[in-house]
C-alpha cells in the first residue's frame, strides 16, 4: 500500500478566510487541500472561483485539488491552472461533450488531470481515457452538499475502478474518495483500493484537526 493521502475539504471552513483555514490544515498534517468548486448549475450550490483558489495555493506548500463540480469545466481549467492548483478534476456528467480533450488540455497546462464519477456513473468510461487520468475521484455521496450520508455501495465500485486502471497499465493512478469519509469507513475504503481520502466536516469540525487526520491514516 502506498502512503495514504489525506485531503481535507475546506467547504465547511470559514469562507471569509480560507487561506488561513488551509494553512492550519497543512500544519495539522494534511497532505492535500481539496477545493469543492460549485457553479450553482451542475449542482445547486455556488461556492468560489479561481481567485480564491489562487489565494489558497499561495498560502500552502502542499498540492491543491480543484474539484470542478461545474457544467462547463473547459471554460475554467486555465484559470485554475494559473491559480496554482496541482490537480484539476472534472465530471463526465457535465454538459462538456469532449471529456477526452479537456483532460488532455489539463495536462497541457502542467496540471494533473482528475475524473470524478457520481454514484450512478459507470466506471466503464475509464477504459477510454485511463492514460490521460492521474486521479479518479469516486463520489460516495451525490455532489452538491457537505455532511451527506456515505453510500456504502460505492466500496465495490472502488475495487472495480482499481481493476480497470491496473488492466490499462495505470497502476500509479490514484483513487480518491469524496463523501462522508470518517473513521467508521476509512479502513474499508483503503482496503478496497483508495489511496486518497477527502474528508470535510469530520476534519474541519473536529476539536483537534491533527487528531482527526491521524485517525484517518492510522491503518495506513
Amino acid at each position: 500500500m502506498k502512503n495514504l493521502i489525506i485531503a481535507p475539504s475546506v467547504l465547511g471552513c470559514n469562507h471569509g478566510d480560507l487561506s488561513q483555514a488551509s494553512s492550519e490544515l497543512q500544519n495539522a498534517g494534511a497532505d492535500w487541500i481539496h477545493l469543492d468548486v460549485m457553479d450553482g448549475v451542475f449542482v445547486p450550490v455556488l461556492t468560489f472561483g479561481a481567485g480564491v483558489a489562487s489565494a489558497i495555493c499561495s498560502s500552502v506548500s502542499i498540492p491543491v485539488d480543484a474539484h470542478l463540480m461545474v457544467d462547463r469545466p473547459a471554460d475554467l481549467i486555465e484559470d485554475f491552472a494559473k491559480a496554482g492548483c496541482t490537480y484539476i478534476t472534472i465530471h463526465p456528467e457535465s454538459s462538456e461533450k469532449h471529456i477526452h480533450r479537456v483532460l488532455g488540455r489539463i495536462k497541457e497546462l502542467g496540471c494533473k488531470a482528475g475524473l470524478a464519477l457520481n454514484p450512478a456513473t459507470s466506471p466503464e468510461i475509464l477504459k477510454w481515457v485511463a492514460p490521460l487520468v492521474d486521479l479518479v475521484l469516486v463520489m460516495t455521496v451525490n455532489p452538491g452538499y457537505g455532511g451527506q450520508k456515505h453510500i456504502l455501495g460505492m466500496h465495490e465500485k472502488v475495487t472495480v475502478i482499481r481493476r480497470i486502471l491496473d488492466k490499462a497499465g495505470c497502476e500509479d493512478t490514484l483513487i480518491s474518495i469524496d463523501g462522508g469519509v470518517d473513521s467508521s469507513n476509512a479502513s474499508k475504503l483503503v482496503n478496497a483500493g483508495a489511496s486518497v481520502l477527502v474528508s470535510g466536516s469530520y476534519i474541519t469540525s473536529s476539536f483537534d484537526q491533527a487528531v482527526a487526520i491521524d485517525t484517518l491514516r492510522s491503518f495506513e
